[in-house]
């Protein structure tokens, strides 16, 4: 795999972005490694799928999912390199909890010449009932890595 021309910090990217739907939907950054990431998607009346329960609608949550897996490829490959969501499949389990945080972790777990594959949870608390599941794949659309 070919270096990355500079090195990419998520907490740096999060902190200094200002546009985007990540940015709209108040998606922060909450830690990261070699090759995750964990996003938060607060919980806000206007992401509400359904007024009664209180509970954030899962468009919100795929972008989430998307984001976090995303940024788990820029980790594994060491920078902020151009690729494309290919395939992202979401099995959403349950709905989140009423008025809570949605927690979005990514992680790549492979890397070919022009493919990364991901795969990753949602949760709302507790990492061991996730509201969703995510596998998908990204690919990539500058030089071969």
């Amino acid at each position: 795999m070919a270096p990355a021309p500079f090195p990419f910090d998520p907490s740096i990217f999060f902190s200094a972005r200002g546009a985007g739907h990540g940015h709209r939907l108040g998606i922060r950054y909450d830690a990261h490694g070699a090759d995750w990431c964990q996003l938060v998607l607060p919980w806000r009346e206007d992401l509400v799928g359904d007024l009664a329960r209180g509970v954030i609608a899962s468009g919100p949550i795929v972008a989430l999912l998307d984001m976090a897996t995303s940024v788990g490829v820029w980790m594994k490959r060491g920078g902020f390199l151009p690729h494309a969501t290919l395939d992202l499949r979401v099995d959403y389990l349950r709905p989140a909890a009423p008025q809570r945080d949605v927690i979005g972790r990514g992680e790549c777990y492979r890397v070919t010449r022009s493919v990364a594959f991901v795969r990753g949870i949602a949760h709302d608390g507790d990492p061991e009932d996730p509201v969703a599941h995510v596998a998908g794949t990204f690919m990539f659309t500058g030089a071969p890595a």
